[in-house]
């Protein structure tokens, strides 16, 4: 049973989300010759504070 894990910055509507997890699942279900069922995706938000890139926090980016 495939789980899919996406971290995203917080702010996308609930209809984008719909999006996104109907075509990770579609995509897993042709790749991986699974039924829908099977599948299961988490979606994470994430506040800019909690993720960092080469050493910069994304918070601080976006402050400049």
């Amino acid at each position: 049973m495939p789980t899919v894990n996406i971290s995203l910055f917080s702010g996308r509507d609930v209809d984008t989300k719909r999006k996104l997890v109907a075509a990770v699942t579609d995509a897993v279900v042709e790749t991986c010759g699974v039924p829908p069922e099977a599948v299961t995706v988490i979606l994470t938000d994430m506040e800019p504070e909690n993720y960092a890139k080469a050493g910069v926090l994304r918070y601080d980016q976006l402050k400049k």
